[in-house]
């Protein structure tokens, strides 16, 4: 199993930015996907989740209305488009995937995002 970010760097407030997971070794079309991030020196703290099921999307109070997660099926990839970014979503992403019928759950290694002027 392999999950992969990618798209993580250095942008100043207000700027956009997207990042992608690429998954492999599992069974992607089953799979709920989501992005958890972890701010310097805090806890894990969900950021959003989207299901392959009519593509469903959910996101935490702190990124509704500026983030949006997408999936491509036919790339086994997600991505989370981040506009208006703030000093405070400064953090390590984490890509997950759950497995909804073996009820496994993946982690990819993170991409740093920090946002600072």
């Amino acid at each position: 199993v392999r999950l992969v970010e990618s798209g993580g760097g250095l942008v100043q407030p207000g700027i956009s930015l997207t990042l992608s997971c690429a998954a492999s070794g599992f069974t992607f079309s089953h799979s709920a996907m989501s992005w958890v991030r972890q701010p310097p020196g805090k806890g894990l703290e969900w950021v959003a989740s989207i299901y392959s099921d009519k593509k469903l999307t959910f996101y935490s109070d702190s990124v509704k209305g500026r983030f949006t997660i997408s999936r491509q099926e036919d790339k086994n990839t997600i991505r989370l488009q981040m506009n208006n970014l703030k000093p405070n979503d400064t953090a390590v992403y984490y890509c997950r995937a759950t497995d909804l019928h073996v009820r496994s759950d993946y982690w990819g290694q993170g991409t740093q995002v920090t946002v600072s002027s």
